[in-house]
């Protein structure tokens, strides 16, 4: 067991586009603005160690070359103050107004720009997610149609991917120029699509090849025929995929898996997808993506509505513990987010104004018991900071 194992949550930092032009800035809508203080004196309680969080890159970044730090720098101060490790997340699911969308050709080589300026603005912060979730923010922006540039087609989704990818390895490239000891925690979403019968074979085996392109790409993994053939035909070029060959960094790498009860899906031969209740769950679906890639792990998000919260803790810390038991190196274990979230539940497509409460914490800072839950979870596990032999998993009991 390595040492460095973090016991974290997040501070919920979505700000997608929606097709009305109205941007969903998490931050805002949850109250983190106006509360930062109030919610960074909360992770103390908890115990935990680490806190995924970053500032909203289309307000510190307004304009090419321009970088504006006011609203970030008391937060990211009272941070390293308190102790907390911070897994800076630069770019989750938006980018500023005067970008053209994840479409946008130019679109890595400013955010590289902003990922370097971060790096020297911070310079304490060595754990960094470049970009959030790739895959989920290439398939919603532009397969699913439902955010930001709002596009519905293979050739769109190549390019935002395209772009989602080569701005996450400048992005590298360029935080290791400032910081060359970096921790790169590669966030994305463990999904599984299983079909639902011999007619949907083909429809699954394309979905689940295209869940791991962005880690494929960004990774220097190499490509299925399949998969390599779909970029082909969509616009990538053999130069693109010299330049994802290049293996930066790999051993300074950590593999984030995100997971939900909505990860797994069933899907019919016309692409019709329905939520999968029975699917392999996060122990299969993590030790298939470790086989694949061979870098640590890091359960990197996951959460469950209040009434059913507590006993998904515990199926998940688990299936964690079942996972460092196996041998496979799990770095950390994170549930997303610190408090309540809004309109998640439709995947933020709609702005409703509607309560998610998965949060360790209600909107008005008040601890659900899957807060409790977690704080024992943390106390009674300590000897994971320290490298000691792993003990049973913990039954929670209320």
């Amino acid at each position: 067991m390595n040492s460095e194992f973090f016991f974290a949550t997040g501070i919920e930092n979505s700000y997608p586009t929606l097709p009305t032009g109205r941007r969903i800035d998490q931050m805002d809508k949850c109250g983190h603005y106006a509360r930062w203080e109030e919610d960074f004196a909360l992770l103390s309680s908890l115990g935990v160690n680490a806190l995924r969080y970053g500032p909203a890159y289309y307000l510190t970044h307004p304009a090419p070359d321009r970088f504006d730090w006011s609203s970030s720098d008391a937060p990211m101060e009272r941070l390293r103050e308190l102790g907390i490790t911070v897994i800076a997340d630069l770019c989750h699911f938006g980018v500023p107004d005067w970008l053209g969308g994840f479409q946008d050709v130019a679109f890595p080589i400013h955010f590289a720009s902003y990922a370097r300026e971060f790096a020297v603005r911070y310079p304490w912060v060595r754990h960094f997610t470049p970009v959030n979730e790739i895959f989920i923010c290439a398939s919603f922006s532009a397969l699913r149609g439902w955010w930001n540039e709002c596009l519905a087609s293979d050739r769109a989704f190549v390019q935002a991917m395209r772009n989602l990818c080569m701005a996450n390895e400048l992005a590298v490239e360029a935080i290791l120029s400032v910081r060359p000891d970096a921790i790169i925690v590669q966030g994305e979403s463990a999904e599984h699509f299983a079909p639902m019968g011999k007619a949907s074979q083909r429809m699954a085996d394309h979905w689940n090849g295209m869940k791991h392109l962005s880690l494929d790409l960004t990774l220097g993994h190499q490509l299925d025929a399949g998969m390599a053939a779909f970029l082909n035909d969509n616009g990538v070029t053999s130069n693109d995929l010299s330049f994802f060959r290049e293996k930066r960094a790999v051993g300074q790498r950590w593999l984030g898996l995100d997971y939900y009860a909505t990860c797994e899906h069933r899907i019919a031969a016309n692409g019709r997808q329905t939520t999968n209740r029975n699917g392999l769950g996060f122990r299969a679906l993590a030790r298939s993506y470790y086989d694949r890639y061979r870098i640590p792990l890091f359960h990197c998000e996951t959460n469950r509505v209040s009434d059913h919260a507590v006993d998904w803790l515990e199926e998940q810390w688990g299936d964690v513990m079942s996972l460092i038991a196996g041998g496979i190196p799990v770095r950390g274990f994170t549930w997303y987010s610190l408090t309540d979230q809004i309109d998640w539940q439709h995947a933020l497509r709609h702005e409703r104004n509607d309560l998610h409460p998965v949060g360790l914490y209600d909107l008005q800072r008040q601890i659900r018991p899957v807060g409790e839950a977690y704080r024992r979870v943390i106390a009674s596990h300590q000897h994971l900071l320290t490298g000691a032999r792993a003990a049973r998993p913990l039954e929670i009991v209320a």
